[in-house]
């Protein structure tokens, strides 16, 4: 009898490592053909799940320098960083330091709002709240992609007319206030925006009384054990780590600019997949923010056709998005870096990475997609 159990046991045991490795192949393979696109130079990829015994890290191509890419080389997550900052808000929410509903006036000056938010003649800066900010409804304009009123150029080519200048945050303001104007009235519509984040950053700061990246350090890459996490050009990872991974915008290379310093409480963090995977399971099972404050960032409105946005936090019904893809619902956020960050709730797995290229944003989300299709129909 004992033989006979010994057996069947056995039997379960490979059928599961070939279904692993099956998994695996597939994955990596769905990988290697974003790698054969002649504007992808590397890509990243992990994908973490305990109940299903996965985590597959993976890295591919190679540098100017002819160097690898290695799981080791943190990457420029881009629009990422708003889940961060969107926590740290939800963190001194729930110290009782702030509310969600306080209008932002509560924690910045007179003299720093002037002129922000003026919109058919009607001035509504007092009238903006943080949750505003946090669910892009406050009406403001975004200082990196939107035209600008006077036809000087947005912040993304000021990126590369001038890539050796640092921008302060009160600098990024006053940008959006000379040369931007408010879309509409705060909280009756939907427009995304960097401007917001920037302002939520600067609460951060005046609330806790540490700069961003501190605060960051001290509430969540400490805890965390993020130790190969920081922001560009603002502060240094609690290890010595490699050098970030090379990112494009078609042709060309701009990890080594300064002017994305421009990029900063809505796009600064630099991360490995692996610290980036540590955050998105804390943040999910309550280990940063409340059951309540997570319920609360989770209070979708519309973004675009299967896609909703929550406070930092964006959700993709793929199958909205389009009917060929999985009947599957993704948590998360994506960056303009063509990089991710999501949770799949109904398969308990979280998955993250970046192909490096701001051309191949919609790439990214198809190779998720893709990635989740391929556990759904072998687990």
């Amino acid at each position: 009898m004992k033989t006979i159990i010994y057996t069947i046991l056995l039997f379960f045991i490979s059928v599961s490592s070939f279904g692993q490795l099956n998994i695996e192949s597939k994955i990596t393979q769905l990988l290697n053909v974003e790698l054969e696109k002649e504007t992808i130079h590397s890509a990243y990829l992990q994908v973490f799940s305990r109940s299903k015994d996965i985590n597959l890290s993976l890295a591919r191509g190679t540098f100017k320098s002819g160097e690898p890419a290695s799981v080791k080389h943190p990457l420029y997550v881009a629009s990422i960083t708003k889940t961060l900052t969107a926590t740290a808000v939800g963190i001194l929410k729930d110290e009782g330091k702030l509310s969600f509903d306080d209008k932002i006036a509560t924690y910045l000056t007179d003299t720093f709002l002037e002129g922000l938010h003026i919109f058919n003649g009607v001035d509504y800066t007092t009238e903006i709240t943080i949750a505003q900010l946090l669910q892009h409804t406050s009406g403001l304009p975004d200082y990196f992609e939107d035209t600008t009123t006077n036809g000087s150029p947005n912040m993304m080519t000021e990126l590369f007319i001038n890539p050796d200048k640092i921008w302060s945050p009160h600098e990024l303001i006053q940008f959006s206030k000379q040369n931007m104007k408010p879309l509409f009235a705060p909280g009756t519509n939907y427009h995304y925006t960097d401007t917001e984040y920037v302002l939520l950053g600067l609460i951060i700061a005046q609330v806790s009384g540490l700069e961003l990246h501190d605060f960051f350090k001290q509430y969540i890459f400490e805890p965390l054990h993020m130790k190969h996490t920081y922001m560009n050009l603002r502060s240094q990872p609690i290890l010595k780590t490699e050098n970030m991974a090379e990112f494009y915008a078609a042709n060309s290379e701009l990890s080594n600019f300064k002017s994305l310093s421009a990029d900063w409480a809505g796009g600064g963090l630099v991360a490995t997949t692996h610290d980036l995977i540590k955050f998105q399971e804390a943040l999910f099972n309550a280990k940063l923010v409340t059951d309540e404050t997570l319920k609360t960032m989770q209070q979708w409105i519309s973004e675009t056709k299967g896609m909703y946005y929550g406070y930092g936090l964006r959700k993709i019904i793929l199958n909205e998005v389009h009917p060929s893809l999985p009947e599957l619902e993704i948590i998360g956020h994506s960056g303009s870096t063509s990089s991710f960050l999501y949770y799949c709730p109904t398969l308990n797995t979280y998955i993250t990475g970046t192909l490096n290229q701001t051309e191949a944003t919609k790439s990214s989300i198809v190779l998720v997609s893709n990635v989740l299709d391929v556990i759904l129909k072998n687990m």
